[in-house]
């Protein structure tokens, strides 16, 4: 774990606004739509306002209607779009909370039309498990949550309105924590650049090598930097609230070393929280771990160094 003799205090610039997208959409499993309730009956909002923040709950954005998954995710992506943009011009930071991966179609659509506009590098931390780089010609399931990250770097098959979005460069795109790539998908993310840091990497030389070589890259270019972080990337055994999970995840200690690393280098600047299923959380444990993280990513301790301090005042 590191030490960092810095001050734990959030980044210039404290106004976050929470924004729920309420989907499972995009995934096989039910029960996603309930994750930003999760996040929220978690403290999410109060945690980060004891570290400091200005912290404004927007609350959802719905599609109206009963949609086939395809078509609510097409709907609610321009929405998510328009919320992120709006945020940002506004000088926030906005966080969506999920909802399945399906969310980041819109919420980073938004995020690279305003970097456009103001004419600043967008790099993407995929902090998940999956690739999600699968299209409609190489999927093996059909869940469109698995297309999230492919569709954003332009891909062909989806119907991307310019008014809503804009492409993220794959070659700015980095995946951590994979452990469960199809074969035709990993093929594509090889072709266009991504760069990917799975578990077994991890294993071996650490996760802080490769991250701080990621956000050199974007200190170089004064970037702006998206996490996407899927609560799969942890393991199981950690947070058992998904409907992907995958054995060999990172463990707390990885997730906060991550978290640390972010933090310091003050550049993320907009943020998704998915695929917490609440349905199949054991007593709000996954939920507890989103919101340690993302406390720790934004300058706060987690719970369990909290109660230490406490203990020792």
């Amino acid at each position: 774990m590191l030490h960092d003799s810095r001050p734990r205090r959030p980044v210039a610039g404290n106004r976050i606004d929470l924004i729920g997208l309420p989907t499972d959409a995009g995934a096989s499993c039910r029960g996603a739509r309930l994750g930003p309730d999760g996040l929220r009956a978690a403290g999410l909002a109060e945690r980060l306002a004891s570290i400091g923040y200005a912290v404004a709950d927007r609350g959802d954005i719905t599609a109206a209607g009963k949609l086939s998954p395809a078509a609510e995710i097409d709907a609610l992506s321009p929405l998510a779009s328009e919320a992120a943009y709006r945020s940002l011009d506004h000088g926030a930071r906005p966080i969506f909370l999920g909802g399945d991966h399906s969310i980041s179609m819109g919420s980073i659509a938004g995020v690279a039309r305003h970097c456009r506009d103001n004419h600043r590098p967008l790099f993407v931390l995929w902090f998940d498990a999956h690739g999600d780089f699968n299209t409609w010609t190489t999927t093996e399931t059909g869940n469109i949550h698995g297309m999230a990250l492919a569709r954003l770097c332009g891909e062909p098959g989806f119907c991307n309105d310019p008014r809503w979005f804009a492409p993220v460069d794959p070659r700015k795109v980095m995946i951590l924590g994979a452990r469960a790539l199809d074969c035709e998908e990993a093929q594509l993310i090889d072709e266009r650049g991504v760069q990917v840091v799975d578990m077994d990497v991890l294993r071996v030389s650490g996760v802080e090598a490769p991250l701080r070589t990621f956000l050199d890259r974007i200190e170089a270019v004064n970037g702006h930097l998206h996490l996407s972080l899927d609560v799969d990337a942890m393991d199981p055994s950690l947070a058992p609230g998904v409907g992907t999970t995958v054995q060999g995840g990172l463990s707390l200690e990885q997730g906060e070393t991550v978290m640390d690393l972010l933090f310091r280098s003050g550049r993320v600047g907009s943020l998704d929280l998915v695929e917490l299923n609440p349905l199949l959380d054991r007593g709000g444990v996954s939920a507890d771990v989103m919101v340690d993280l993302t406390a720790r990513l934004l300058g706060g301790l987690t719970t369990v160094q909290h109660v230490k301090q406490q203990e020792t005042a």
